[in-house]
């Protein structure tokens, strides 16, 4: 990749739902571009387009309209199998459901992805990974038996391992308890500050936010506004303003 080039480009991109007649306009040409090695936060009002948008920059969703380049390269240049092997390789996903298999161990959850996509699994690397993680000591434990926030550091050690340019996290926090959730994303900002990896999160929590290079707001499916080095009170008062332009307005009000 190229310096100039950016990690995550959204090129004019669209997702529209539902039938001509009514149709639900989820995002509206959306143009974003996020260097490599930041790490972003999505917010915006309940039904701003926040899930869309992740879900079509990680090629989860397929836009309407526009393009999603990850490296320069477009998520629609191959088949469906070529396509989902280059996800495999260049995206990790974070969610709030920790997606693990009850059945296998911590060690086995982490080099899942790695084992499915047929690739040689670099064990010094996955112990290191792990011990970054606060895993090291939990190698051989099942999900029954590790705490939420020790699922979810599974979770990520999950998305680390296969190395990928990018990660998408969907309210990675949103189950946890306040001290944990702060852990983890600590977590998540040190995989950018010195793995290089490009993170964007879609979050209502102000501070988590804050923990982010910056923040990007949509509204009505668009981007509205964007804040650099955000703190959670500028966060706080910028989804308040956005609230109350959606906010019907009472007769005389």
């Amino acid at each position: 990749m190229t310096a100039d080039r950016p990690a995550l480009r959204l090129a004019g991109v669209s997702r529209t739902y539902g039938t001509p007649p009514n149709p639900v306009h989820a995002l509206r040409a959306v143009e974003l571009s996020l260097a490599a090695g930041t790490f972003t936060a999505v917010m915006g009002p309940s039904g701003s387009g926040k899930s869309t948008l992740l879900h079509c920059a990680a090629g989860l969703d397929e836009p309407t309209s526009g393009q999603v380049l990850l490296d320069g390269t477009p998520l629609t240049h191959g088949s469906e199998t070529a396509m989902t092997k280059f996800r495999r390789t260049r995206v990790g996903f974070v969610f709030q459901q920790f997606n693990l298999l009850p059945t296998l161990t911590v060690w086995q959850n982490t080099t899942l992805p790695l084992r499915l996509a047929g690739r040689e699994i670099d064990r010094a690397f996955v112990h290191e990974v792990l011990e970054r993680t606060g895993l090291g000591d939990r190698l051989r434990h099942r999900p029954d038996e590790l705490s939420g926030g020790q699922q979810q550091r599974v979770a990520i050690a999950r998305a680390l391992v296969t190395r990928p340019s990018l990660i998408f996290a969907d309210e990675p926090t949103g189950a946890l308890d306040t001290a944990t959730a702060r852990e983890i994303l600590g977590l998540l900002a040190e995989s950018v500050h010195t793995m290089g990896q490009t993170v964007v999160m879609v979050t209502h929590d102000p501070v988590a936010a804050a923990y982010a290079d910056s923040v990007v707001f949509l509204a009505d499916g668009r981007i509205v506004d964007r804040l650099h080095r955000p703190s959670a009170q500028a966060v706080a008062e910028l989804m308040t303003l956005l609230g109350d332009r959606r906010r019907p307005r009472a007769v005389g009000e």
